[in-house]
């Protein structure tokens, strides 16, 4: 794994168990999800090595992941906090843009946001994202407290390492 001297690679722990779990509906032909990678000029490589040691990102990235699910197309970010609270600032605006965008065209976009204080995995979609989002632009609270996650898209953990969001997905598409 690369290093970077930036805050690059938060929540990789997440990433590896939504990768871990997007493979394993693939193998149960579920759907196909692959993780998007954020495109990065290297300035420095160690050769002996052969590790990055420096980078820039070179354009903004949209979401983590996109995919098919049982046919319904979807797109993704996932997001990790150790406080109780999720920072609207790690949610970009471009971001919330492309998740717009993708919903609009029939997708369906969100959020999967691990609280590594409770240990929870919770389920966002794009339209009571934005909600606060756009609140915390025009001055109101600049996050989103653990106690506002709604305990119904709770996302259930399977096998100690598959994080099934599937199923919370489910839940979101049968209650809109």
């Amino acid at each position: 794994m690369g290093y970077w001297n930036t805050r690059g690679l938060r929540g990789s722990g997440l990433e590896e168990m939504v990768n871990i779990t997007n493979e394993l509906y693939r193998q149960k032909n579920l759907g196909v999800v692959q993780k998007i990678p954020t495109p990065i000029k290297p300035i420095t490589i160690d050769k002996e090595k052969r590790v990055i040691t420096l980078a820039y990102f070179e354009q903004k990235s949209t979401v983590d992941y996109v995919g098919v699910i049982q046919g319904i197309a979807i797109c993704f970010d996932a997001k990790e906090t150790s406080k109780n609270f999720l920072p609207i600032n790690n949610i970009h605006k471009h971001q919330i843009d492309f998740m717009k965008d993708f919903k609009k065209q029939g997708g369906e976009a969100f959020l999967v946001v691990y609280f590594k204080k409770h240990e929870e995995y919770f389920f966002i979609d794009i339209t009571t994202l934005d909600t606060y989002y756009e609140n915390a632009v025009r001055g109101g609270k600049k996050s989103i407290a653990y106690d506002l996650f709604d305990r119904n898209y709770l996302i259930p953990i399977e096998g100690g390492r598959y994080i099934h969001y599937l199923k919370t997905l489910q839940k979101y598409l049968n209650e809109a």
